[in-house]
Order: structure tokens, then sequence, then C-alpha cells
């Protein structure tokens, strides 16, 4: 049995909850790291002599203990909170099945869901974040240390809010784990607007943290077990087992608070309305101005998901019966069908097709157009294609050392360069590059922050709370 140095950092009441073990065996390194409790990820390497391993190691154990490690007793502390959804599906009774087009199976229950213009995304329990083409084509897995609560779009960046209390940053190839959720918050939903995160938790508590990965401000709604949270400029919305309460975005007090019929079980939003699906078989629509309920749309049994045509035109329920419906703006029923696989947990509409995430694990895209939906009331539905998963497939890993980010020694001609400043007990991260505002601070990965050193990104942007978001690759600057 070789060295071994155990760490953790767990800070009471908020901050981080993990461990960082280094084991050193002759030439070997091995580092284990993760959230507290679970097995965690490992990482082997080796050096050509004992001396080099010992001195890597060392260097790996000093760099933790600077952001605050401490070694500790392995089992002594508990391990985070996580309550992992628990959901029934029944049958579906609907006469007709939904027109699937294809359907990929990602080998465990799943609840993340994003489509955008150029790719479908879906994460699930075992810590897989897959995307794939339109078509259904796999283009990547992004294997991330623990199961996958949800996956939230901040214009250009994508985010996967994760058990172990981090959220990472999928925009690029390399996964950074970008915020780090108090160890006291046991997570069930988030949203990201303009670099900030909106916390949702079991007691029906709201957490905002800043894009410095800072606390801001906290409430405790009028209900727990809160499913929902969607935030804009104007407000954030909380839905919980009360009903939908709507925050200003500065935590400064409630701006409105609505019971809805039935406890929420998940929220979409649209410019001026938020939608709540809640436990009693209903979507009810409401005034993000006021509260005010505008429309609901009546299900068969209580409703897991839902989402609407991004004009209002069109809004779409899944139940936990395996049915999916689809509603006019005022209420009006326009179809009921079966989703010929599980009850749908997320779903999202995109020019004319429906995808859901359903409870055996699988993301399923449908053809809603009205012509494939009228043939597949009448029975005629098309041979869904199952999409295979091939280990030729890229894999990402998200990077939580500095020696794990590609090098360059020059910068690029269309690259910024960015650097690690100290500011009063803080690691910072400014623009070295003309032309930006020097005062600004960069939302950057924390675990990749070392004083002085430089990075290359692609780009940055500004954001409304002054300060800039990287977009693109970041490579350290040697």
């Amino acid at each position: 049995m070789g060295d071994r140095t155990y760490l953790e950092l767990s800070q009471d009441g908020g901050g981080a909850h993990k461990f960082y073990e280094v084991t050193v065996e002759g030439t070997v390194v091995s580092v284990r790291y993760g959230r507290i409790g679970a097995g965690g990820q490992t990482q082997t390497s080796t050096f050509p002599t004992v001396q080099k391993a010992q001195t890597a190691a060392a260097k790996k154990i000093g760099e933790k203990i600077r952001k605050g490690y401490a070694p500790a007793v392995q089992g002594l502390r508990a391990p985070r909170a996580v309550t992992r959804r628990q959901v029934a599906s029944a049958p579906s009774r609907a006469r007709s099945v939904a027109p699937v087009l294809w359907r990929f199976r990602t080998g465990s229950a799943a609840f993340g869901i994003h489509i955008d213009e150029d790719r479908c995304w879906v994460g699930n329990q075992a810590g897989d974040v897959y995307t794939l083409s339109h078509s259904g084509e796999v283009l990547a897995r992004y294997a991330l240390p623990d199961g996958v609560k949800c996956l939230v779009a901040d214009d250009f960046w994508i985010y996967a809010g994760c058990d172990d209390g981090k959220v990472y940053d999928l925009s690029s190839k390399l996964p950074f784990a970008a915020y780090d959720i108090a160890a006291d918050v046991d997570i069930f939903w988030l949203d990201i607007h303009e670099g900030v995160l909106d916390v949702s938790d079991r007691d029906g508590g709201l957490t905002v943290i800043d894009h410095e990965d800072e606390y801001q401000w906290s409430r405790k709604s009028r209900g727990a077990h809160a499913w929902m949270v969607r935030a804009d400029e104007d407000a954030v919305y909380h839905g919980h087992a009360g009903g939908v309460t709507a925050y200003a975005p500065d935590g400064t007090g409630e701006l409105w608070h609505t019971p809805t019929q039935g406890a929420v079980l998940f929220g979409w939003q649209e410019d001026t309305s938020v939608y709540a699906g809640t436990a009693r078989r209903q979507v009810q629509r409401l005034s993000k101005a006021t509260g005010a309920i505008e429309a609901s749309y009546g299900c068969d049994d209580p409703v897991y998901s839902c989402a609407t045509s991004p004009d209002g035109r069109h809004v779409f329920a899944g139940d936990n019966a395996s049915s999916v419906y689809c509603f006019a703006a005022d209420g009006t029923r326009l179809w009921k069908l079966g989703t010929g696989g599980g009850s749908a947990l997320s779903m999202q509409y995109l020019d004319g097709k429906l995808y859901m995430v359903t409870t055996d694990g699988s993301l399923v895209c449908v053809d809603a157009s009205e012509s494939a939906i009228a043939a597949a009331r009448s029975g005629s539905v098309p041979t869904a294609v199952d999409i295979k998963y091939s280990a030729a497939t890229p894999t990402y890993t998200p990077a939580t050392a500095v020696t794990q980010v590609a090098t360059v020694t020059a910068a690029p001609a269309h690259g910024v360069i960015v650097e690690c400043v100290q500011d009063g007990s803080r690691l910072r991260v400014h623009v070295a590059s003309a032309g930006y505002e020097p005062t600004w601070n960069v939302q950057f990965p924390r675990d990749i922050r070392e004083p002085g050193a430089r990075y290359v990104v692609d780009a940055l942007h500004p954001a409304a709370g002054g300060f800039y978001r990287v977009r693109g690759e970041i490579r350290r600057l040697v």
C-alpha cells in the first residue's frame, strides 16, 4: 500500500463539499476526487522515477491546501444530501401513439434536455451528457462525475447541474465546473440568466449565486419541493408545492405569489408568461407582470413536463401516464397521444418537432406537424429509428486542474489574453488584452485559476452585470 493523503473541503452552511485523495505507489500517482460520500473519479499518472512521482504528488497536495482543503478522516463527514426524483409511469390510455421519428436510449434515467439550433442535449443520472444532431446522430459524450439534475441554456452557454453540487459549463470541448452549490442545499432544479445562477431546492428554498460563484441572496417560499425555477431580467419565478412566487432579481423582495391547482412539478417560460405543470392535472399560464392566471390546460393525469411553441400558439404537456398533449393558446385540447416509451420528464419544441426525455432514459423526437399528427390519430405512424451509441464517439471529461488545460506559447491573432490576479483574499481573472475594461472580472473556472497565470480564450462577451464571459476554448499561455 502506497503513501496516501486524504483532504476535504467542506464549508458548513455554504460552499463546497468535496474530497481530494492522492496515493503514491512507486512511480505511479493516483488522484481520486469528487463529492464527499461518493466514489468520485480517479486519474493515474506514471513518472520516470520515484522522486519525481513524490514531487508531483506533493505539488498536487500543496495546490489543494492553498485552495482551502485540509487533512481529514474519510467517512466522518456526512455526504451531501441528494434527492433523486422518484417518478412513476403508467401505460398510456391514449388511443393512438405519437409519430416518433427516432429514439436514443441513454442507459439511465434522464431528466436533462436542451434543444438548440445546432444540436440536441440529453443528460442522465449516470452523469452522461450526450449531444446529437437533429436527425439523431450521436456527436459527443460528456462524462461528468455525478448524476445530471438538469440542463440549462443561457444564450450561447450550456450548463449541466449535477448531484455533486457542481454546475458544469459544456460550451466548449473541455467542460469546466462553473459553480459550486452549498452542501446544505438539496438541489431540485436550476436556471441561469446573464451568468447568475438560481437554485431551487427540496425545502422550497431559492438560492442565488453570481458569476464569481459567490452567494448573493436566498429566500424560503411558501411550499416545499421546488421543482421549478425560471429567470429573466425582471424576476426569478419559483414554483413549489404552494404555487409560483416571483422575486426581484436583486433579492429585495417578493413581487407576487399565486397559488396553483396542485403542487408545481415543472416550469417553462416565454417572454410574458410562465407555465406551471401541476400534480392536479393542469398546466397553468401565469402573467409574468402580475402573477394572474391567464389560461389553464387540463390533462387527464398529473403533469410531469410542459413546453410551448416559440410564438405561444401551442402548449405541450407530458403526464405520468405516458401521454403527451397539445393545446391551443386559449386552453382548447387539440390532441392526446401515447409517447410509445414512458412518461416525458422534460420536453422542448423546435421547428415542428417535439423532443422529450422519458422515464426509461430515452430522448425521443416526435414529428409534431399537423399532417403527422393527423396520420398518427388515424393509426399511421413512422417506424421509429433506434439510434445506437458508438464507442468511437468523442468523450470529454471535466478539467479539474491547470495541468489538464492545453497550452500555447503565443496568443493566436484573434485570441484574448486574460490573467489571474490577487484581489485581497480572492483570486480574480482580468483581461490583459487591449480594448477591454481592465477592472471587470472574467467569469472563469476556479479549478484552473493560479496566481499570475495567463490564459488565451477565443472570445469574451460583456454581461449585463459588468463582467466578461468566456466563449470558446481556454488555453494556458506559457
